[in-house]
């Protein structure tokens, strides 16, 4: 079992994202996780991230407040507790429409190793 603490957890900067504070859970360290990392993403009001897109699927799992994911045009709210995965190649955006802090988890495989 590999334990890391809350107060353990490293920032990170996730790219093409606003108003927003990510931490690491779990992985990118020794008897982490292999598979996937967890990353616990805070939007600040206003703050969001894309429109992009990543070669690999998502999920999100909003934990407190909500969040706003635009796909093709359509806009869903997500709220406490509320979950959805992201397909490989599909262009998002999300925005925190609110007033409130939205705290969320990130379920992200590893990028793949690149070719010699």
């Amino acid at each position: 079992m590999h334990i890391k603490r809350f107060d353990e957890a490293q920032p990170y900067e996730a790219p093409n994202h606003f108003g927003c504070y990510g931490l690491r859970l779990q992985g990118f360290e020794e008897g982490g996780p292999t598979n996937q990392w967890i990353g616990f993403s805070q939007f600040l009001p206003k703050g969001g991230a894309g429109p992009d897109s990543t070669p690999f699927e998502k999920v999100y799992v909003v934990l407190e407040g909500e969040m706003t994911v635009i796909i093709d045009g359509a806009a869903t709210v997500l709220g406490r507790f509320d979950s959805c995965t992201i397909p490989a190649h599909e262009i998002r955006t999300l925005e925190n429409r609110s007033n409130e802090t939205s705290k969320m988890l990130v379920v992200i495989p590893y990028p793949p190793e690149p070719k010699p």
